[in-house]
């Protein structure tokens, strides 16, 4: 069958808004979002330091590398659940790579010390980095091992494997925020600013 040109331009054009419309019809991909869970005492105080890196796009305190379903407060901090006060951080990674999300977490803690983190003391206080896949692994060793070489003390941030998160309770979260008087009394009281500044050279955040 002949087709004119005109028809041809005309079921062309056609085609054309055929396709577009479809493709603005069809739902934007939502941007990737990825977690990663860090252990470094305190975690008022790592919920804090990692709210101010760009491109992280929220914090949960919690507790994670423990045996005990749905532990407490009370329970976490009394010790022999076996589990750290961690931070779950949700981050762009077209905004902010896994590198600099680590860089700020050894910035945030003395990783020196195998029994706590500045005042608090005990197994729930050790700095750990939990890493779920492969490639975290090998970027959480990278970097405690460029730690380790600028120091001449021994590193005791651990590296363990991803366990269940289980977030703390809502009074815990955002507690810089919701309760920032009591917090920078702690917080300088604890020492934390003190030391980091003691091992870094420069005040954190």
């Amino acid at each position: 069958m002949y087709l004119s040109g005109k028809v041809l331009r005309a079921l062309s054009a056609l085609c054309v808004l055929s396709f577009l419309s479809s493709f603005m019809a069809a739902p934007l991909r939502a941007a990737e979002t990825k977690s990663a869970i860090f252990a470094g005492g305190c975690f008022w105080c790592v919920e804090e330091a990692f709210d101010m890196v760009p491109g992280v796009l929220a914090t949960t305190s919690g507790y994670s590398g423990g045996s005990v379903q749905n532990p407490t407060y009370r329970q976490v901090a009394g010790g022999g659940t076996g589990h750290y006060e961690v931070v779950k951080v949700d981050y762009d990674p077209a905004k902010v790579s896994y590198d600099k999300l680590l860089a700020a977490f050894w910035r945030n803690i003395d990783p020196f010390d195998p029994i706590g983190q500045f005042c608090d003391k005990g197994d729930s206080y050790k700095s750990a980095i939990f890493v779920s896949e492969p490639a975290e692994r090998a970027a959480a060793v990278a970097s405690l091992n460029a730690v380790a070489g600028k120091f001449k003390e021994p590193v005791a941030t651990e590296i363990l494997p991803a366990a269940k998160f289980y977030p703390a309770e809502d009074y815990h979260q955002n507690y810089h925020v919701t309760t920032a008087v009591k917090y920078k009394f702690y917080k300088r009281a604890c020492g934390r600013a003190a030391r980091l500044q003691e091992i870094w050279g420069k005040p954190a955040a």
